[in-house]
């Protein structure tokens, strides 16, 4: 339980006290791991301070006996979406894909036409096109794919992007992002629309905290998780990559963001095979 003072009002609307902050601060590093710097001070008080007004809240203590009620779900959900930042878009960060499709998917292809599982893991997944993009791109080498035990799973910790993923219906403006090499396997969504069923077939959808132990057992040939482990200090950056890690297969891919880097104890098992790529070596050095 979190407690701070009330909200104070000024001629531009409410206003955040260093003490409200801190309240949401550990609310939010407690239960999504989002590490949040004073910086952060004046962007948290402008979102939530619409929130606040929408919500006609206007003493701090009643929103946060929201947040910490028993139907606290969907304000929390609402509170994670004001804190994160979600910029995604169809193949983004090219040089993945191109990694993806020239030294992963044709090892993947064959165990799959041997009778093998594989499963690849969009981690951060948002609204959807990061899984989506890889099964169009999967779907181009593998045009029968529906045929064999080859899946996708999307997870993001914000329900509000799961359940628009899910729909998978998205603006002809999201569609034009789409590689012309790829649009033949949409060409009923140039004025945008819903994903086709052979793709959407491919992917299961679904809520999952990173910071929580994770509900499978099975292992991923490739995980991608990108421009997430941004919003974690480093000693929970450390527990998620450790945590991958231990999820991938042998010779299986960790792709991760940009300003993304690999540290902590993950890194005798995660040997560098590109831009903020990674092949899991575990026999490279000590126990798992």
């Amino acid at each position: 339980m979190i407690t701070a003072g009330s909200i104070e009002a000024n001629p531009d609307g409410f206003t955040l006290t260093d003490s409200d902050f801190e309240a949401i601060a550990d609310f939010a590093y407690k239960h999504f791991g989002l590490s949040m710097s004073s910086s952060k001070k004046p962007l948290v008080s402008a979102r939530l301070a619409r929130q606040l007004r929408q919500q006609k809240v206007t003493n701090f203590k009643e929103y946060l006996d929201r947040l910490n009620g028993k139907n606290s779900a969907k304000e929390r959900s609402d509170l994670l979406s004001l804190l994160t930042t979600n910029v995604t878009h169809f193949f983004r960060e090219p040089h993945h894909f191109e990694t993806l499709r020239t030294d992963v998917l044709p090892k993947l292809i064959d165990k799959a036409k041997s009778g093998g599982r594989v499963r690849i893991w969009s981690a951060g997944c948002s609204k959807g096109p990061e899984p989506f993009s890889m099964a169009m791109l999967i779907h181009s080498m593998l045009p029968d794919v529906g045929r064999y035990d080859f899946k996708i799973l999307g997870t993001d910790i914000d329900p509000q992007v799961v359940s628009f993923a899910q729909a998978a219906t998205y603006p002809a403006e999201d569609i034009a992002q789409i590689p012309a090499e790829y649009k033949t396997l949409v060409p009923q969504l140039e004025a945008g629309g819903k994903m086709p069923e052979h793709l959407r077939s491919m992917i299961t959808f679904g809520v999952l905290n990173l910071i929580e132990p994770f509900p499978f057992k099975g292992k991923f040939d490739a995980i991608f998780c990108r421009n997430v482990a941004i919003y974690f200090d480093t000693p929970t950056q450390q527990k998620v990559w450790q945590a991958f890690q231990r999820s991938l297969t042998p010779g299986g891919y960790l792709f991760i963001g940009h300003s993304e880097r690999m540290s902590g104890p993950a890194e005798r098992h995660l040997k560098a095979a590109g831009i903020t790529t990674y092949i899991h070596t575990p026999s490279s050095g000590g126990a798992q």
